[in-house]
C-alpha cells in the first residue's frame, strides 16, 4: 500500500507540456503582482520562454522555463540555478532549495533590500 501511496505523490507532480506551460506563464504573471506589491523597484518584461527583470540600477534578473525537462531556471549575478517540481515545491536540482526563497534571495540582492515572493 504504501508504494502506491508514494507512486501516486509522484504523478501528482508530473505535468504534460500544456500544464507545464500554463503553470509557467502563471508562475511569471505571479511574479510581476509580487513585485508590484512589493514595492521595491523593478521593470518586468515576459517575452516567450523568460521572465527579464532589471532592478533599478540595472542588475537583471533571468526567470526562464526549459520546457524539455520541465525546470524552472534562475539566472542572476550570484550564478545559474535549475528548479524541478519535486513533491508539489519547485526545488533545486543541485542543493533542494526552494525556487521561491532563491528567487526572493536574488531579488534582494539585486534592490540592496529585503523581497519575498510568496509561493503560487
Amino acid at each position: 500500500m504504501a508504494h502506491l501511496k508514494q507512486k501516486s505523490r509522484r504523478a501528482q507532480t508530473i505535468m504534460n507540456e500544456t500544464e507545464f506551460l500554463r503553470y509557467s506563464d502563471q508562475l511569471f504573471a505571479h511574479i510581476e503582482d509580487q513585485l508590484d506589491q512589493c514595492g521595491a523597484d523593478f521593470d518586468c518584461e515576459h517575452n516567450g520562454n523568460v521572465l527579464t527583470i532589471e532592478a533599478d540600477n540595472g542588475t537583471q534578473i533571468i526567470v526562464n522555463r526549459h520546457t524539455p525537462n520541465q525546470e524552472l531556471w534562475i539566472a542572476a549575478k550570484s550564478g545559474g540555478y535549475h528548479f524541478a517540481l519535486r513533491d508539489g515545491e519547485w526545488r533545486s536540482t543541485r542543493d533542494g532549495s526552494s525556487f521561491f526563497a532563491m528567487l526572493s534571495e536574488v531579488l534582494g540582492a539585486a534592490a540592496g533590500e529585503t523581497v519575498e515572493i510568496e509561493p503560487l
